[in-house]
């Protein structure tokens, strides 16, 4: 286990939306619970974003705010390569932003990263309320609760995997999918923050950035994990019901 972490906040201040700063203090929290000192380094627009740092979170954006994100990291020739080869979190415009493209609220199309393997579009209807879905092949994280409110979709190709399967809620906008892993990328339309609902997801993101991590368990954050998955899981509905 590394005895410190250096986490990359990229243009907080564009990719800020619906609480997703919280997805940084989340991982800080738990990596210094474990005694693993973190150091978070705030991107601005006229700043390059570090090469060697050990973890890289993006959040969610309006569509003007994902614009200008997507004019400045597309300026940075390396910058898809860095993303690439360490453990990176994207949330919502995060994810459109890796994708090879996503499209603006007319309709018009604009290059991405191209680090994902997924094409974004534009949904019929806003998605907008609580998600549950199911994580695929991450047998150490389980059922993923968090909060959309979207218009963009995400269609995978090729290498690109879906985080998980949709048991309530939106998601991606096809086949019933969620979020997107690829290489050392995870990414997600899931608010929430989705590291503070979902703590085995920061668990693993630490756990890719900094080796095996000892046990820990926040008692108030795993009541609210609960409190959120009795109201959005129907599975969790339908057994209360029954009366078990």
């Amino acid at each position: 286990m590394a005895d410190e972490l250096t986490i990359v906040h990229v243009l907080p201040d564009l990719l800020g939306t619906y609480g997703d700063r919280g997805n940084v203090l989340a991982l800080t929290h738990r990596a210094e619970a474990r005694g693993v000192a973190c150091r978070v380094v705030e991107v601005g627009l006229d700043e390059r974003v570090p090469r060697t740092a050990d973890l890289y979170v993006l959040g969610g954006g309006e569509d003007s705010a994902q614009l200008l994100a997507a004019r400045t990291l597309l300026a940075d020739d390396l910058v898809a390569a860095v993303l690439g080869a360490h453990t990176t979190l994207a949330v919502c415009a995060g994810l459109q932003l890796l994708a090879h493209g996503f499209e603006d609220s007319t309709g018009t199309r604009h290059q991405g990263l191209g680090l994902l393997d997924v094409e974004c579009g534009r949904l019929e209807e806003r998605a907008v309320g609580e998600v549950v879905t199911e994580p695929v092949d991450l047998p150490e994280v389980p059922s993923l609760t968090g909060y959309e409110n979207h218009r963009g979709s995400a269609r995978l190709h090729g290498s690109a995997r879906p985080l998980g399967r949709v048991v309530a809620g939106v998601g991606n906008g096809h086949d019933d999918l969620e979020g997107v892993q690829q290489g050392h990328v995870i990414a997600t339309y899931l608010h929430g923050p989705v590291l503070v609902r979902n703590p085995a997801l920061a668990d693993l993101l630490l756990s890719r950035a900094a080796g095996p991590l000892p046990e820990y368990e926040d008692p108030e954050v795993e009541e609210l994990r609960k409190e959120r998955l009795d109201v959005a899981d129907p599975r969790r509905r339908r057994r209360h019901l029954l009366g078990y």
